[in-house]
């Protein structure tokens, strides 16, 4: 079937252990200000932690041309990253919204990266606003990656004590106008 295919992949969660110094400087690049901030007024920073992590992937493939009103959808992701538009109509140096939800509801003040797999080092980053949304402008062509994650305090009988969840969407980017 011709047209905008939505192809996503939840994961069941992993188990990993780090040390204090590796889990901190996670949480710092990953933008987790709130659970560094936690673990220091529970005087945790010099702990090591145990996270059970899960992810909640996503890419965009067109197949065929692009079909007038096809987009991205919620998938129903306990993180997920909706395009708000179809992100094979724009072209370069054009903006792309994005929408970041947590359980079906928008996440707000969590960090948001895009990277293009032709200068990875070259990152777009914004916090979500109330509504969780963000806006990129996607500069050059090529495949991109827009990610988040967000951590929470694990479930009780979890053997962990964060739960985090890693969201990601994927498309390629056109340089040229459909």
């Amino acid at each position: 079937m011709p047209g905008l295919l939505v192809i996503g992949y939840r994961s069941n969660p992993s188990a990993v252990e780090l040390t204090a110094e590796k889990f901190n400087q996670y949480l710092k690049e990953e933008g987790l200000d709130a659970v560094a901030a936690l673990r220091a007024r529970r005087n945790d920073t010099a702990a090591k932690a145990r996270e059970i992590f899960s992810r909640c992937a996503k890419s965009l493939v067109l197949s065929g041309s692009a079909k007038e009103g096809q987009g991205d959808r919620p998938l129903g992701f306990t993180l997920e990253l909706v395009a708000e538009q179809n992100p094979y109509a724009l072209r370069a140096g054009q903006d792309l919204p994005v929408r970041l939800t947590y359980e079906n509801r928008p996440l707000a003040g969590a960090l948001v990266v895009a990277m293009n797999r032709q200068n990875p080092s070259e990152k777009l980053a914004a916090r979500t606003d109330s509504d969780g949304r963000v806006r990129f402008r996607l500069r050059a062509g090529g495949m991109w990656l827009v990610k988040a994650v967000h951590m929470v305090p694990a479930p009780a009988g979890s053997n962990a004590d964060w739960a985090s969840f890693w969201a990601s969407l994927t498309f390629e980017l056109r340089t040229t106008n459909v």
